[in-house]
């Protein structure tokens, strides 16, 4: 038997500014784009990793609308869980998000755990973090 991550959930406040720093900033590429009910679910992946799809939402879509308000208090605050992704070059990649103008949290850092990374926070208040072994 085997297991693996097929989609992850990525809550934003809006969709469109989320493509530009996920999409056109971090490289990804759209896969799908459905609307359903004025929602909006867009699911990114990257030729790195086939198969995993990033789903991007708002704290609404799929949720009831007690749920979805307490969800985007959360995201507000900038309290949901963040984001590390991988790259075989951080300083690149620190580079074009930056120039992106997304917010720096943490230039590129040798990190006394092993890994060199940096910090940003998505257009949503998202902290993502973006890592390179050692």
């Amino acid at each position: 038997m085997t297991i693996s991550l097929q989609y992850t959930n990525i809550t934003v406040s809006d969709v469109d500014e989320a493509l530009a720093f996920y999409r056109d900033a971090l490289g990804l590429e759209v896969q799908q784009d459905v609307s359903n009910g004025g929602h909006r679910w867009v699911t990114l992946g990257s030729d790195a990793q086939p198969g995993l799809g990033i789903v991007l939402s708002d704290p609404h879509a799929g949720r009831s609308q007690a749920d979805g308000d307490v969800i985007a208090t959360l995201l507000a605050k900038g309290v949901l869980p963040m984001l590390v992704f991988a790259s075989d070059d951080v300083d690149g990649t620190f580079e074009k998000v930056q120039a992106s103008g997304a917010e720096v949290l943490q230039e590129p850092t040798d990190q006394g755990w092993g890994p060199r990374d940096c910090a940003f926070r998505d257009p949503s208040g998202n902290t993502v973090r973006i890592s390179q072994a050692s």
